[in-house]
């Protein structure tokens, strides 16, 4: 079995509150955004602007981007710690997050000229990288699979690709300026691998609308702004793809470890606020002249989503040591955002029971964030696809997919 005992390279793991210059700022940003802020924004399914220009004025959208293209050039655990605060607060990151987990595509696998081009005006929020384009309506999380094509065409005034295809389930689309964009450039059945042929290209979507590319809201149980994009006959510059053709699932796979790990640190700041949030009610709420609290079906629920939460934020730690020593991290990064979903999960079921009828009451938060939590079951990918990864990566069963 794959584990940490296969390195002889040392780590250090962080206990306690590291960064906590991070977090107290990020809590002194979301203290300005109360739950009735989220409350008005969930009724009218509006983006949270104000909340995003604040974060990324005050620098923790760049946190990520080298400093020599303006950001602060901090490794993942700080966007981890960035993210755990903002959710730990009630508050509320999927309007901005896909901006720290896109970054390392373009970090390790764009040219000198295309970080030039996109990374300071990234960092100083003139332009927003917040949408990625890959799950299709037919494919899934069948990545190799996908429909899009992406043909390239030779032109005197310069090669440019004609893409065709759909995407599904993409959020903050209308509220983006660029998109990374998986497509096939060569076709499956012309390739050795299935992981073969795919490319990433990055799409200026203030261009691409109504020039080839149509985007239409999509309405879900959440307010994550999320969209299907219908692409036909779009024209990206050659110079827009991110590293080599063909290549492209190979990126992405780098870029989905940071994802889990960024996942999973929301669902554990979630879960603070969760425990947090019943914990306090449970002391203040009276019934039968008692504190609520001090009945041990109310209190054992609560008590044991905080175990939980200690246990899922060790592999979170060991996770971000791991990506940041370069050292494989497939699977703490899985497990880590598997315990983590579930542990935000049981936290909100622990605190809506906790509430009774009033966590039903859109005033008190917790049925939106309870909703919240129940998505990260199924993306950025499905408890049964890691637990899959698993058994055939760690535990060597037959692969199942």
């Amino acid at each position: 079995m794959n584990n940490l005992q296969n390195t002889d390279q040392a780590l250090d793991i962080p206990l306690g509150n590291d960064y906590p210059e991070i977090r107290e700022g990020i809590r002194r940003i979301c203290a300005n955004f109360p739950g009735s802020y989220w409350q008005d924004l969930d009724e009218r399914r509006a983006y949270p602007d104000a909340f995003v220009k604040a974060l990324t004025e005050a620098g923790y959208l760049s946190v990520l981007i080298p400093e020599e293209y303006g950001g602060a050039g901090l490794p993942l655990r700080a966007a981890s710690v960035i993210l755990e605060e903002i959710h730990a607060s009630g508050c509320n990151a999927g309007a901005c997050h896909a901006q720290m987990y896109t970054m390392g595509t373009l970090l390790r696998h764009g040219s000198e000229e295309q970080k030039q081009r996109w990374l300071p005006r990234i960092a100083d929020g003139s332009l927003r990288l917040q949408a990625f384009g890959i799950t299709e309506p037919t494919t899934g999380s069948d990545t190799t699979q996908l429909k899009t094509r992406a043909e390239l065409v030779q032109d005197p005034a310069g090669d440019y690709y004609r893409v065709t295809g759909q995407k599904v389930f993409i959020s903050r689309a209308l509220h983006s300026d660029l998109m990374m964009l998986l497509v096939r450039t060569t076709p499956a059945d012309q390739v050795e691998k299935k992981t073969q042929g795919l490319s990433v290209l990055m799409v200026d979507l203030r261009e691409a609308r109504g020039n080839g590319l149509e985007i239409r809201p999509l309405r879900t149980m959440v307010n994550h702004n999320t969209t299907e994009i219908f692409i036909d006959g779009l024209k990206v510059p050659v110079e827009n793809r991110i590293g080599e053709e063909g290549r492209g699932f190979r990126y992405i796979l780098d870029g989905m470890n940071a994802e889990r790990i960024i996942a999973a640190s929301e669902m554990l700041g979630y879960a603070r606020w969760f425990i947090e949030t019943a914990s306090n009610y449970a002391r203040e709420r009276r019934v039968f002249n008692r504190p609520i609290g001090q009945n041990q079906g109310v209190q054992v629920p609560i008590a044991r989503a905080y175990t939980e939460y200690v246990a899922a934020d060790m592999v979170l730690r060991k996770a971000s040591a791991l990506f940041a020593a370069g050292l494989p991290c497939g699977e703490d990064a899985n497990i880590a955002k598997l315990l983590a979903s579930e542990t935000a999960w049981h936290a909100g079921e622990a605190c809506l029971q906790t509430h009774g009828g009033f966590g039903f009451a859109s005033e008190y938060d917790v049925e939106r964030i309870w909703r919240e939590v129940r998505v990260a079951q199924v993306a950025p990918v499905s408890t049964n696809l890691i637990l899959a990864h698993v058994a055939e990566h760690t535990l060597g069963l037959p692969r199942s997919y």
